[in-house]
């Protein structure tokens, strides 16, 4: 094997290689853009909520929780998203933290 195919060959690696982490930045970058629709339905969502439950709430602020709720289903239907922290709400019947505690009228955990 001359020296140019050998040259050929390690060029055709590098340009596979250059594709490849091409395509792992581009799913990295989409997976963050995601990640950032989400966070801004959910401080919607949340803003929304606070809204509702201080009285401060416009007439139509049930339709837009519903829009947001909805669009966040949709956005964690499609991209498979969930809180990696474990900042999602736990399934109902999960064990509550260690050092948690259930209050007598059986409302939510504290910590």
């Amino acid at each position: 094997m001359g020296f140019m195919d050998k040259v050929r060959e390690q060029s055709t690696v590098l340009a596979q290689k250059a594709q490849e982490t091409a395509r792992e930045g581009k799913v990295k970058l989409d997976q963050a853009q995601a990640k950032r629709r989400a966070d801004a339905i959910f401080r919607d969502l949340g803003a929304a909520v606070y809204a509702e439950r201080t009285g401060r709430a416009g007439p139509d602020n049930k339709e837009k929780i519903d829009r947001l709720v909805e669009a966040l289903s949709r956005q964690e239907a499609d991209q498979g998203l969930g809180d990696a922290d474990g900042g999602t709400p736990p399934a109902s019947g999960a064990t509550p933290p260690s050092g948690a505690t259930t209050p007598p009228d059986g409302g939510t955990p504290s910590s």
